[in-house]
C-alpha cells in the first residue's frame, strides 16, 4: 500500500503515468471503503455480544487516529514539490474528495445542521454562501491560479505583483484568516476526542494534535491529501446513515432529500399547534417573570445584591440550626458560593440572565418558525418593516460576504495547485462542489427530521418516560441540553428544553434509535471534519511562513531540506500554540472563525480577480487594496462586536451601518479593495511588459496543458 503515495515514476510519460496512478488510487480506496464497513459491521456485532460503549468509543478513536498516522507515514517525504504540492499529480476526483474533507470542519459536519435547526432559514445564508463560494473559485480563481504554477497563494501575489510587499502582506493576511479557523479546530477536535474516549478535555486536545500533526509534519501537502480523502469517506458516510435511517422511520424512503419539503410541511403545522397550546403558554409566563425578576434586580444592583447575599446566608444559617440533612446544608453552601462576588459581575450575570430568558419567554422556544424567510413582516408597522429589511439586508450580506470569503481562502486555493494540469483544476472544483454538496444539501432535511421528532414524540412525554438520549446527553454537557418541569405539570413542552445546535447532528443515532456503534461513527466523522480542516489550516500557515517569509524574503539560496525542516518546524510551533489558545475555551470563537471569511475576502479577493483578469493592476494598488480592504473590514468589526469592543476598549455607541452586523464586515471592506486597486494602479506606473504578457498568457490558455 505504501507505493501509492510514493512519486510516480519519471520515466514514463506523463499522461501514462496519471492514468496508471489513478487506477491504482481507486483500488487502494476501493478497498479502504470495504474494509471501513466490515469494521463498522464487526463493531456492531460486539457491541450486541455486549461490548461496553466506552471500549467502543476508545477503538473508533485509536482506529482512526492510527489510520491517519500511517497514511501519514507512508507519505513522508523532504521533497519540496511534494511537500508544498502534492507532486501536482492528485487526480480531479481525488483532489475534489480531499478538498471536500479540507473544507468540511468541525463546524460544517457539527454545527450546520443545529444552526439550521435553531434558525429555520435563516441557517440557509452558510449553505448558500459556502457553496457558492465554489463557482466563483471554478469560474474566478482555481484554473488560472493552476496555471500560474506558485506554491501558495502569497507565493502568487508576490510574482504577480512583483515584489515582496504583497507577499508579505498576503502572509499576514493568510495567518490571520488561517490561525483563528485553526484554534476552533483543534478546539473541536478536543471535544469530539473527549466525548468518544472519555478523557479529559484538555488530554483530548492534545491526543487529537497528535494525530494532525503526524499528517501534516512529515509529509507535507502529500500526506494531507491522502489522509483527507480518507477522512472524507469517513465522514460522509458517518454523516449520511443517521439520516437516512430517521427518514425510513419517519416516512419509509431513504432519500432525505426528498421528503424535505413533505415533513417541513408537517412541522409548520405543529408549530402553529404549538403557538396556540396553554401549556406552552404557562412556560413561556414563567419565563417572563423571570426576565421582569432580574430586570427589577438591574434596576438597583447594589441593593439586590445585598438582598440575595442576606437570603441566602439565612437559609443556611436556618438549614444548620434545624440540622438539616447534609446535602441540603451542601446545596445552600454551593448557593451561597455561587452568588456574584461583586457588583460589576452581577450586573453582567444578571443581564446575561434578562436576555437567556426573554429569549426562552417567546413562541417556539425562542426559534423563528421554520419556513419563514426573514425577521419582522413587510407588511406590518414601521418597526416590523424595519425589521423585515434589515432581517433581509443581512442575510444577502452573510451570503455575499460567506461567497467571497469562501473563494479567498489561502488553504482552499492551495488544493488547487496539486492537480496535473489546469483541465484537471477546474473539474477538482466541479469534483469539490459534488462531494460538498453531498453533506450540505442533507444538513436541511436532518434539521426537519430531528425538529418534526422533538415536536411530535417528545412534546407531551410525561418527564419520567423521556427517552434515554435526553438524560444521556444531559449529563454529558447542560449547556448542549438541559430539560427541567417549568411549570410543574409533569409534561414535557417544548419551552421547556434548552438545546445546543452542536447536539443536533451527535445525537441523531440516538434520536433514531440507533446502536452505539453508530454514534461512534459519527463521533468519528467529527473527529475526520476537524482533523481534516486542521491539517490544510496549519500547513497554510506553515508554508507561508517558511516558504513565502523565510525561502523568498530571507534566504533565497536555502536547500530545499532546510526549506523543509523549516516548515515542519514552524508547523510544531503554530499547532502548540493553536492548542494552547484553544485551551482557554476563548469567547466567542464562533464568530471570529466566521470573521475570517470577511478577512479573507477583504484581504485576498479583489487582489486575486483583478491580478488575473486585469494586467493593469499592479504591485502599489494590490499592497493598499489588500491593506483599506482588510482595514475597514476590522475597523467595522471592532466599532461593532461587543467582545471586540471590550477588547479593545471600545465604548462609544454601536452604531451599525445600515443595519449590517459585524459578521458581514466584509461586505464593506471588499468593495474599498476593488476600488483602492484600481485607483492606485492607475495613478501609478503599470507592471513591467513581461508581467502583462504572463496575465495575458494565463487569461487566454491553451488548457491541455500547464
Amino acid at each position: 500500500m505504501a507505493g501509492i503515495f510514493e512519486t510516480a515514476d519519471s520515466g514514463v510519460s506523463n499522461a501514462a503515468a496519471n492514468r496508471a496512478f489513478k487506477a491504482q488510487l481507486n483500488k487502494i480506496y476501493g478497498w479502504y471503503v470495504g474494509g471501513f464497513v466490515v469494521f463498522i459491521v464487526a463493531l456492531a456485532i460486539l457491541e450486541q455480544m455486549g461490548l461496553p460503549r466506552n471500549w467502543i468509543g476508545f477503538i473508533f478513536l485509536a482506529a482512526t487516529v492510527l489510520l491517519y498516522a500511517g497514511i501519514g507515514i507512508m507519505s513522508r517525504t523532504t521533497d519540496a514539490a511534494e511537500y508544498y504540492v502534492a507532486g501536482r499529480r492528485v487526480p480531479a476526483v481525488y483532489n475534489g474528495m480531499a478538498t471536500g474533507a479540507d473544507w468540511m470542519s468541525a463546524a460544517s459536519f457539527i454545527g450546520m445542521a443545529g444552526t439550521l435547526y435553531l434558525s429555520g432559514y435563516g441557517g440557509l445564508a452558510f449553505i448558500m454562501g459556502w457553496t457558492g463560494g465554489y463557482c466563483l473559485v471554478a469560474l474566478f480563481l482555481a484554473p488560472y491560479l493552476r496555471k500560474f504554477g506558485q506554491f501558495t497563494i502569497p507565493d502568487f501575489l508576490g510574482a504577480r505583483y512583483e515584489g515582496n510587499l504583497p507577499r508579505l502582506l498576503g502572509i499576514l493576511a493568510a495567518i490571520l484568516c488561517s490561525f483563528t479557523y485553526v484554534v476552533a479546530q483543534i478546539y473541536g477536535v478536543g471535544l469530539i476526542t473527549a466525548r468518544l474516549s472519555g478523557l479529559a478535555f484538555e488530554i483530548g486536545i492534545f491526543v487529537g494534535l497528535g494525530g494532525i500533526l503526524v499528517c501534516s509534519f512529515l509529509g507535507g501537502m502529500r500526506a494531507v491529501t491522502w489522509t483527507q480523502v480518507a477522512q472524507y469517506i469517513i465522514l460522509i458516510i458517518a454523516y449520511m446513515i443517521p439520516v437516512v435511517w430517521l427518514s425510513v422511520k419517519q416516512t419509509g424512503v431513504p432519500v432525505p432529500q426528498a421528503i424535505y419539503g413533505f415533513q417541513l410541511q408537517k412541522v409548520t403545522e405543529a408549530e402553529n399547534r404549538l403557538r396556540a397550546d396553554p401549556k406552552e403558554q404557562e412556560v413561556i409566563a414563567v419565563f417572563k417573570a423571570r426576565a421582569a425578576d432580574f430586570e427589577a434586580k438591574l434596576k438597583d444592583v447594589p441593593a439586590a445584591l445585598a438582598a440575595d447575599r442576606a437570603a441566602a446566608e439565612k437559609k443556611l444559617a436556618d438549614l444548620k440550626a434545624a440540622a438539616a440533612p447534609a446535602a441540603e446544608v451542601t446545596a445552600a453552601e454551593k448557593a451561597l458560593e455561587a452568588l456574584p462576588k461583586t457588583e460589576a459581575d452581577a450586573r453582567k450575570a444578571w443581564t446575561a440572565a434578562k436576555a437567556a430568558n426573554e429569549a426562552r419567554g417567546r413562541p417556539l422556544a425562542g426559534m423563528p418558525a421554520h419556513a419563514q424567510q426573514y425577521a419582522g413582516d413587510p407588511n406590518g408597522d414601521a418597526k416590523a418593516q424595519k425589521t423585515y429589511d434589515e432581517s433581509r439586508r443581512n442575510f444577502l450580506a452573510l451570503v455575499f460576504c460567506l461567497m467571497v470569503g469562501t473563494a479567498a481562502l489561502p488553504h482552499i486555493l492551495m488544493r488547487y495547485y496539486t492537480t496535473p494540469s489546469v483541465r484537471e483544476a477546474r473539474e477538482s472544483v466541479s469534483w469539490s462542489l459534488f462531494f460538498i454538496f453531498l453533506l450540505y444539501f442533507t444538513a436541511p432535511a436532518l434539521a426537519v427530521l430531528v425538529k418534526f421528532e422533538v415536536f411530535n414524540v417528545l412534546v407531551g412525554t410525561p418527564f419520567d418516560k423521556l427517552p434515554a438520549w435526553i438524560d444521556n446527553w444531559a449529563r454529558v454537557d447542560p449547556a448542549l441540553l438541559s430539560v427541567a418541569d417549568v411549570n410543574k405539570d409533569g409534561i414535557f413542552q417544548l419551552g421547556e428544553m434548552r438545546i445546543g445546535g452542536d447536539i443536533i447532528v451527535l445525537a441523531t443515532p440516538e434520536i433514531g434509535g440507533l446502536p452505539y456503534v453508530i454514534s461512534g461513527m459519527v463521533a468519528a466523522g467529527g473527529l475526520a471534519a476537524a482533523l481534516s480542516t486542521a491539517d490544510g489550516l496549519l500547513l497554510t500557515i506553515a508554508n507561508a511562513l517558511s516558504h513565502d517569509l523565510y525561502y523568498k524574503m530571507i534566504d533565497p539560496n536555502s536547500s530545499t531540506g532546510r526549506r523543509v525542516a523549516i516548515s515542519k518546524a514552524l508547523l510544531l510551533v503554530v499547532a502548540l500554540l493553536a492548542a494552547l489558545v484553544a485551551l482557554q475555551k476563548p469567547a466567542d470563537i464562533l464568530f471570529l472563525v466566521s470573521a475570517a471569511f470577511s478577512f479573507a475576502a477583504a484581504a485576498f479577493f479583489p487582489a486575486l480577480v483583478l491580478g488575473i483578469f486585469w494586467k493593469r493592476a499592479n504591485k502599489w494598488g494590490a499592497s493598499l487594496g489588500m491593506v483599506c480592504g482588510l482595514g475597514v473590514t476590522f475597523y467595522y468589526m471592532v466599532t461593532t462586536q461587543p467582545w471586540l469592543r471590550g477588547v479593545f476598549g471600545v465604548t462609544s455607541p454601536i452604531e451599525l451601518w445600515w443595519g449590517i452586523q459585524p459578521i458581514s464586515a466584509g461586505l464593506f471592506g471588499v468593495p474599498v479593495g476593488f476600488a483602492v486597486i484600481i485607483i492606485v494602479s492607475l495613478l501609478t506606473a503599470p507592471p513591467k511588459p513581461e508581467t502583462q504578457a504572463l496575465v495575458e498568457h494565463v487569461r487566454y490558455p491553451n488548457l491541455k496543458a500547464a
